[in-house]
């Protein structure tokens, strides 16, 4: 390995070290309660090593915000270029949305704790930029919709309607996984999720 590979690396290791305590961080304090200083002490690092990399934790958390949505970009991507009609392809998207909430659940909660706070954190053009990582995602869902009008195996007059209609109860539902044990005690939460699902998908499924 040469010197500038050597320093890239070494570059990389330092961003995944404040990114993992900015995580920690966000998770366990909130946005709010959580400083460069704090970061500092989480990632082990300097304070100047911490602005050497991001201008403040708006930023830092910028980049955890788009890292997650990157993770499942990914994943619903290579959904749509499978030899799927649009029913499964929709229901293989619902999927691999529980999934990742279940296996990357630190991305989720991130995700999650942005969307769900009726505050806006970041400023106008920081907010387009994580606007954009989650509109690609709506894109693919959206044009699997498309397809299914186009191929005349669904009757929907707006997909893209339908696609945030259908982002937005996915992710609402992952939520009630917390009621297992209360709300939702003598049902199997997977099952539930899948049922509705279903319903949704079948709504607009041609007679």
């Amino acid at each position: 390995m040469g010197v500038k590979e050597r320093r890239a690396l070494e570059k990389q290791m330092r961003r995944n070290q404040i990114l993992d305590a900015a995580r920690k961080l966000l998770i366990s304090q909130g946005l709010e309660n959580i400083s460069i200083s704090k970061i500092s002490k989480e990632a082990q690092l300097g304070v100047g090593t911490i602005y050497f990399y991001y201008k403040n934790k708006e930023e830092i958390f910028i980049a955890l915000q788009e890292e997650g949505l990157g993770f499942l970009f990914s994943a619903i991507q290579q959904i749509q270029g499978k030899q799927l009609n649009p029913r499964e392809k929709l229901k293989e998207v619902a999927a691999a949305y529980y999934n990742f909430s279940q296996n990357q659940q630190e991305y989720f909660n991130i995700i999650n704790y942005f969307l769900s706070s009726p505050r806006i954190f970041f400023q106008e053009e920081q907010k387009k930029m994580i606007d954009m990582s989650g509109n690609k995602i709506l894109m693919v869902i959206e044009t699997i919709i498309l397809k299914g009008v186009e191929d005349g195996f669904f009757l929907e007059e707006d997909p893209r309607k339908f696609s945030i209609l259908f982002w937005g109860m996915i992710h609402g539902l992952i939520h009630f996984k917390k009621l297992e044990h209360t709300t939702l005690q003598n049902e199997n939460h997977l099952l539930v999720f899948q049922y509705s699902v279903n319903k949704l998908i079948q709504s607009i499924i041609v007679p």
